[in-house]
């Protein structure tokens, strides 16, 4: 029998959402790290690969509304499992197109739509999980370590996929990637529940100190009030705008990193295979040790100083600096030392990560998967823009002028976030015994 003073489930399911997270991004970044020989045997140019990036963040963007209602409805248990399972399926049949196919590029195209249709799932559901599980001081620090999985995933992919296709061809890199993402699908169905009141590992204090940290909108609305997402409330929330708008350069330049830097380094910058895959680590090193960081910090300064300050401020000047190193490295003229750069700008741009979910579930309550995938809707827009554009840009304009594009996106994300207010009424709160 547990104990009440050993209980600590709700972060042994924090940890296995830091892993699918990681297996989300494995299942995406594989294709960047694969593409030179994906587009060989497709004979694809730059754009149409590009179009394959755009393809699923179309789908994943689309989705994320849907994604997030489907979590508030059903629970992050059953929706996440299942949208893992999905995506395991779509990414094997990424490299289950043949060539003779009269159109494979469309094949591409349709699969990879599909795919990120099922990865839409992933962090509305996990927010609806940390809306239900974790304390509102504890918020910065949980979601830093989900969206830690982001950079360990992507900075495991080029190790991953390189070696299997050195080994077994590019095809056999992604049904292992797709083995992996079903395996830990089924273990997080075994494992996590909905509510921390249906485990039977949480001991009596762990709930008690769960229940005493929810936020006041989760706790003044009832399940049974309110079924359907309040759109309306949603929708006219400006501080709601103001998180998806900066969201949405987030967004934009995050993907520079996933999409292109890897074939960047190896295309632009001359770095030969193995050079690119250990400097194209860089930033996803620096995303996974600077995501539960930044987490940690806003959750201090916000304890001592104020949501305000703690998720705010201190989100706003990293989005800032981001964009700061993004401009600096671009133009620095040693390929190695530029990666070293750039990476320290994917760093700061993940240090405000957990600021962006911490909030929409202070602000969402019982909707927190509505309103997290709302927000998401408008990082993903970012990144499917950047997907193609990134590369027209370069074409016409050169590599430094897509940097430059992405440091502006910065600023503007950073202005964002000093106009949030983080502590207005929550939308649980504010449609409390309303009717669906």
């Amino acid at each position: 029998m547990t104990s009440e003073s050993s209980s600590r489930v709700r972060w042994l399911l924090i940890g296995w959402l830091f892993v699918l997270s990681a297996v989300a991004f494995l299942d995406r970044v594989n294709l960047s790290i694969a593409g030179g020989a994906l587009s060989k045997e497709y004979h694809l140019t730059n754009v149409q690969f590009g179009f394959l990036s755009t393809a699923l963040l179309i789908g994943y963007t689309l989705f994320q509304t849907p994604a997030g209602w489907l979590a508030d409805r059903f629970g992050p248990r059953r929706v996440l499992t299942g949208s893992v399972l999905w995506w395991g399926i779509f990414t094997a049949a990424t490299a289950a197109i043949p060539t003779s196919l009269v159109s494979p590029f469309a094949a591409l195209i349709g699969v990879r739509f599909l795919l990120g249709i099922g990865e839409a799932i992933m962090y509305p559901a996990s927010n609806q999980f940390v809306s239900r599980w974790i304390p509102s001081q504890e918020r910065g620090v949980a979601n830093g370590w989900i969206f830690a999985g982001v950079g360990v995933g992507s900075g495991l992919s080029p190790f991953i996929v390189i070696y299997t296709m050195s080994h077994h061809g590019w095809r056999f890199s992604f049904w292992v990637c797709a083995l992996i993402g079903c395996a830990a699908g089924l273990v997080w169905y075994f494992v996590a529940r909905d509510k921390p009141e249906q485990h039977p590992s949480v001991s009596a204090a762990e709930l008690s100190t769960i229940n005493a940290g929810l936020t006041l909108g989760t706790q003044a609305a009832k399940p049974a009030t309110r079924t359907s997402p309040p759109w309306a409330a949603i929708l006219s929330n400006v501080n709601i705008w103001l998180v998806t708008l900066s969201y949405s350069c987030y967004g934009y330049v995050a993907w520079i990193f996933f999409a292109w830097f890897y074939r960047y380094l190896s295309e632009v910058r001359g770095l030969n295979l193995k050079a690119s895959a250990f400097y194209g680590t860089l930033p996803f090193i620096a995303m996974a040790i600077a995501c539960p960081l930044g987490g940690w910090v806003c959750d201090v300064v916000a304890r001592r100083s104020g949501h305000r300050v703690g998720r705010c401020v201190v989100a706003g000047i990293a989005v800032a600096v981001a964009g700061v190193f993004l401009a600096f490295g671009s133009k620095v003229d040693n390929a190695r030392l530029a990666s070293v750069v750039l990476a320290g700008g994917a760093g700061a741009l993940y240090f405000s990560q957990s600021s962006f979910w911490a909030v929409s579930a202070d602000i969402g309550g019982l909707f927190s998967g509505s309103v997290s995938g709302f927000m998401n809707m408008g990082a993903q827009a970012g990144g499917a823009l950047t997907a193609s554009l990134t590369p027209w840009i370069a074409a016409r304009y050169g590599w430094t002028a897509s940097f430059m594009v992405a440091a502006a996106l910065c600023g503007a994300g950073a202005i964002g976030w000093f106009l949030v207010n983080p502590d207005s009424k929550g939308i649980s709160a504010a449609t409390a015994g309303t009717s669906a």
